[in-house]
């Protein structure tokens, strides 16, 4: 009994326990994560603007409505081409010497997850206009606006980052308004989220509750029946800009509703716009390269092509996919 009694040695005694409990739970399982998780081969470090923008990420909040963490299951896989796994978020960092690596995995989606939104969105102008006026381009979005990320200037100055406005979003038309280094920032931290190749031969953790995808009716006799959903696909990839009705956003971004390009017979410009992008348009800002982006296949841009001119009234004749895959051939 005389341990009890003494004080001196109970504390000591917890003391040291205190640190071997320490040790073994929380130091060394840390060092052992160091040692086993190493980031993949092709991993790139982010840049100083684009630490800068997951700076202002945190400063602002983001985590509080995004996740950064595709799931197992099905559902997430509009996400990301793959589960997340540990080696994707290996060579975080310590922010400084008072805060500890930001993971940002998030917990709730009252947003969608960010994993690889710099893949599914990777337009600059679309960020830029989302983050001054999220109903600009998605209309029921209850993402607040972050207009004092930006600034209203009567005229331009060299170096400026003008965003393209439609004219309803604005209280006077002649404004301009002009990304803050912020802004740019945090756009730039958004279009760093991409997803990494696993290195050749391993095979990314399957998909749980998968469901049967959707088959394209459209088209001719070009493999119509072996189609993804082009619907599907242009929802999750083109709609985001060009609007669901076809329309676009004035001034933003081109409708595709009544477009040459779309309704019309040079398979191949369109094609190639559809997978390295296009920057001629006058009034319009230039459109990434989506479908190289997102690893689009032939069959992928056959199904959304036939959507596109089929749909909002347009009413041009199906490609067909040997008409795809020979172009896209030709790109390689």
């Amino acid at each position: 009994m005389e341990f009890y009694n003494n004080h001196k040695m109970l504390f000591w005694s917890a003391l040291v326990f205190f640190l071997f409990l320490t040790l073994q739970i929380a130091i060394l399982p840390a060092i052992t994560n160091q040692t086993v998780y190493k980031p993949l081969p092709d991993a790139k470090p982010l840049t100083k603007m684009e630490k800068a923008g997951k700076a202002v990420y945190v400063e602002n909040g983001c985590i509080a409505c995004h996740t950064q963490q595709v799931r197992e299951v099905e559902m997430d896989k509009v996400f990301g081409g793959r589960p997340s796994i540990p080696a994707d978020y290996a060579q975080n960092h310590r922010m400084d010497v008072w805060r500890n690596t930001p993971n940002l995995l998030g917990s709730e989606r009252t947003g969608p997850d960010l994993t690889a939104i710099g893949e599914r969105q990777p337009s600059l102008d679309w960020h830029l206009l989302h983050l001054y006026q999220p109903r600009a381009v998605v209309k029921e979005s209850i993402m607040p606006s972050y207009a004092f990320l930006f600034e209203e200037k009567d005229y331009l100055q060299k170096g400026d980052v003008e965003v393209k406005v439609p004219a309803e979003f604005l209280k006077n038309k002649f404004t301009k308004i002009v990304a803050t280094p912020k802004a740019l920032q945090l756009v730039a931290y958004l279009q760093s989220l991409k997803q990494t190749k696993l290195p050749e031969g391993v095979k990314p953790p399957d998909f749980l509750y998968k469901k049967e995808s959707k088959k394209s009716a459209a088209g001719d006799g070009g493999g119509a029946a072996d189609l993804p959903d082009g619907s599907e696909l242009f929802t999750a990839n083109c709609a985001s800009c060009h609007q669901a009705n076809g329309e676009g956003l004035p001034n933003a971004f081109p409708p595709l509703k009544g477009s040459p390009i779309v309704t019309g017979d040079d398979i191949e410009v369109y094609v190639n716009i559809i997978m390295t992008g296009y920057t001629g348009r006058p009034g319009y800002g230039p459109m990434p390269a989506v479908g190289k982006n997102a690893n689009f296949t032939p069959e992928m841009v056959t199904a959304i092509m036939n959507h596109e001119r089929s749909s909002w009234g347009n009413n041009a004749k199906p490609v067909t996919l040997d008409q795809v895959k020979a172009v896209m051939s030709q790109m390689k």
